[in-house]
């Protein structure tokens, strides 16, 4: 009995570890085939970057994330974004895709609107999006897993807070800015989405149960120091004539009367 539900109870957590795996690890696979096709046939990746405010270069939006300008620059964007994709998958499964998205769709757009004039491409802002989502649900959720979760990602990825800081050469620091930002909002608008151990349990103080069973009568305030007295001191006698009655029945009390 104990090695059978042993079983039941780890059988579902490695699934579900392994869901969590599956589609960051395709995407860092297609990533690095998509860089393989252009460097084999010596392609351009910026072709399909984002160009801002250029109506024609508003593919980029899609396509820029896919493309890298060297192997360095997919090596440096592939480990945290499996990392970081598994992440949020394992732990917020129920929101992981659509935040994904919503930081994916919402860095290229933001980028296009207020980018500089310049080729955006790389995978570094939906990085950041992926950083700022995890660590602000510590902030907006509140719950013990989720606040861990954040120091954890706050450690391993404080230095890439740099990133942001503008004029920086070869470096779209615009995406990384706006990929953050993207990364809150999303963390905002899931908040309410717990998943199933984040719910909170029933507080010690049941409101509705202490209204049906005090510990104290409600007007217990209301009353005079003397007006309690009298009241326990009453109180007394009843028991004690209780308890004289279940030792002499009425009709043997003196104090009965017909």
């Amino acid at each position: 009995m104990f090695f059978a539900s042993d079983r039941d109870t780890v059988a579902p957590t490695g699934r579900h570890l392994l869901d969590s795996l599956r589609f960051p690890a395709g995407l860092v696979a297609f990533l690095w085939l998509a860089h393989a096709y252009f460097y084999l046939f010596s392609a351009d990746p910026g072709e399909y970057g984002i160009l801002p405010r250029r109506v024609s270069w508003i593919r980029g939006i899609v396509t820029a994330p896919l493309m890298h300008g060297s192997w360095e620059h997919l090596m440096s964007n592939s480990v945290p974004l499996f990392v970081l994709m598994s992440l949020t998958l394992y732990f917020y499964r129920r929101v992981a895709i659509r935040a994904f998205w919503l930081i994916y769709f919402l860095t290229g757009l933001s980028v296009w609107l207020l980018g500089r004039s310049v080729i955006h491409i790389g995978a570094s802002g939906i990085v950041y999006g992926l950083v700022a989502f995890i660590f602000w649900n510590g902030i907006f959720r509140r719950s013990a897993r989720s606040i861990i979760l954040a120091l954890i990602v706050l450690m391993l990825y404080s230095g890439m807070f740099l990133g942001i800081l503008p004029d920086q050469e070869g470096i779209s620091w615009e995406s990384h800015l706006l990929g953050s930002l993207s990364g809150i909002f999303a963390a905002f608008w899931f908040k309410g989405e717990l998943e199933d151990d984040e719910v909170e349990s029933q507080p010690l103080w049941d409101e509705k149960a202490s209204e049906k069973h005090p510990f104290l009568p409600h007007d217990i305030f209301d009353k005079t120091k003397a007006q309690r007295a009298l009241e326990a001191e009453e109180e007394t006698r009843r028991q004690q004539q209780e308890r004289k009655d279940d030792l002499w029945p009425p009709f043997w009390n003196s104090t009965w009367s017909a």
